[in-house]
């Protein structure tokens, strides 16, 4: 069955990828839209394109929430014939002007559990964003008031969050995950928690929270995982004075021992100033 978008606010939809249950969200206005991430390939984004257009004809802009190829290697696919404009953070732009690094990452992250995957991202084509956010940047979208933020380092050193205020919708990226942990492997653990606290300033008790991966939840959701990551940062700064290995920090932390290693890690060397 193809993926199709499902309405979660007034005109804001969320499509789930059904391998890494990657959201997508689009935000419709008049004679305008806003896609928000663009999968991984350019068969998911082709087959993106045509979900968008069974809901809106309108022309669309792209927002890449971070540069991790889940979530900004469909660009090319997206944003040609005719050329969109497509945001990014600076920071995730400029990485995004590496691509054979991020193909080669990518493949090297897929291809035990997922060869298929790993093959075709391999084989896809970057296009890198046209437009750069420095802390926020507002965009008129049909109509409709849609900001983009930077809330800090967290999930990456880049991360954009898109706030639909008159839908009370806060699209979060991978600075939130329902469908597994969040992801350290490039992460800033001791910084995320600070993230997540400034999403929480823009969120009421009926807001619709996108995370990167996974089901829509609510600011209670937010609130619940943001004391997790504020245990993890706890427990990184004391095991990293009183000298302990990151594999005892991991052990005692939140998350999981994999995810919570990568993050002792991380954490460690933000706090040696290597990160």
């Amino acid at each position: 069955m193809a993926a199709r978008f499902v309405e979660v606010a007034d005109r804001v939809h969320v499509l789930r990828e059904a391998v890494l249950h990657v959201n997508v969200t689009l935000v419709v206005g008049d004679g305008a839209a806003l896609i928000v991430d663009t999968l991984s390939t350019a068969g998911q984004a082709a087959a993106l394109a045509d979900a968008a257009r069974a809901v809106t004809t309108a022309p669309w802009t792209l927002v890449n929430t971070h540069h991790h190829f889940d979530h900004c290697f469909g660009n090319a696919t997206l944003a040609t014939d005719p050329p969109r404009p497509v945001y990014a953070h600076e920071i995730a732009a400029e990485a995004m002007r590496e691509p054979d690094r991020l193909r080669r990452e990518a493949y090297a992250e897929l291809r035990d559990e997922h060869p298929a995957l790993a093959g075709e991202v391999a084989a896809t084509v970057l296009l890198a964003p046209t437009h750069t956010v420095h802390g926020e940047t507002v965009l008129d979208v049909g109509g409709r008031r849609v900001v983009l933020r930077h809330p800090g380092r967290g999930h990456t050193a880049g991360d954009l969050v898109v706030h639909v205020p008159d839908a009370d919708v806060l699209v979060a990226g991978d600075l939130v995950e329902q469908s597994g942990p969040p992801a350290f492997e490039e992460s800033y653990p001791l910084q995320w928690p600070d993230a997540v606290a400034e999403l929480l300033l823009t969120t009421t008790p009926a807001t619709v929270v996108v995370p990167g991966h996974g089901e829509p939840v609510d600011a209670g959701f937010v609130r619940a995982q943001h004391a997790q990551l504020v245990e993890l940062a706890r427990l990184i700064r004391a095991g990293h004075a009183g000298g302990a290995p990151p594999e005892r920090v991991a052990a005692e932390a939140p998350f999981g021992v994999r995810p919570a290693l990568h993050a002792a890690r991380r954490g460690y060397a933000e706090l040696d100033g290597t990160a």
